[in-house]
């Protein structure tokens, strides 16, 4: 049987080659590991593309950074994946910390485990409304950089590290 896929998508500002030392460093680590391409625009607009890069089959993990995990996880709250990784997710715009309920409306829905890593900088989501919104999650796992901002690149290796045992620890839901 064929290892399950990690699909990663980009953030907003991204393409698909953005998520290269991503997705190369799960492989290096015995994982399937895909980049998704997203169009520019609203995050809702962008989940058929998703759903046709990364079709549901309940073995599947997606996720993303920023824009990329948002259009994941909207994703997740309609279909059935193994799990779902969000990497800085986009909680709020900056300054507009009065819109993470909207972002994250859609949580209470997903019904596989979400793994979260994010800065505790990071001007897109305020560490502290980050902690009391995965609480609408029914499975999830919190991990906060200090220091980082919006991105996780200089805790790249500790984040995919994570991300292979999270996968590991997941059963594929048929």
């Amino acid at each position: 049987m064929a290892e399950p896929t990690i699909f990663l998508a980009h953030g907003a500002s991204g393409t698909a080659a953005s998520m290269r030392s991503h997705v190369e460093g799960l492989r290096r680590r015995g994982l399937a590991a895909e980049a998704v391409s997203l169009p520019k625009g609203a995050a809702e607009r962008a989940i058929p593309r998703y759903r046709e890069a990364a079709p549901p089959d309940g073995a599947a993990i997606i996720g993303g950074h920023s824009f990329g995990g948002r259009v994941a996880s909207l994703l997740a709250a309609e279909e059935l994946y193994a799990g779902l990784v969000l990497l800085s997710y986009p909680l709020h715009p900056p300054g507009r910390t009065e819109r993470w309920r909207e972002r994250t409306a859609h949580w209470p829905r997903i019904a596989c485990p979400v793994l979260l890593l994010s800065g505790d900088r990071d001007p897109f989501a305020r560490i502290e409304l980050l902690r009391g919104a995965v609480e609408q999650l029914p499975a999830h796992e919190l991990v906060v950089y200090p220091g980082l901002r919006h991105g996780i690149g200089p805790r790249l290796e500790d984040a995919l590290d994570r991300i292979a045992a999270f996968r590991r620890g997941l059963d594929p839901v048929r």
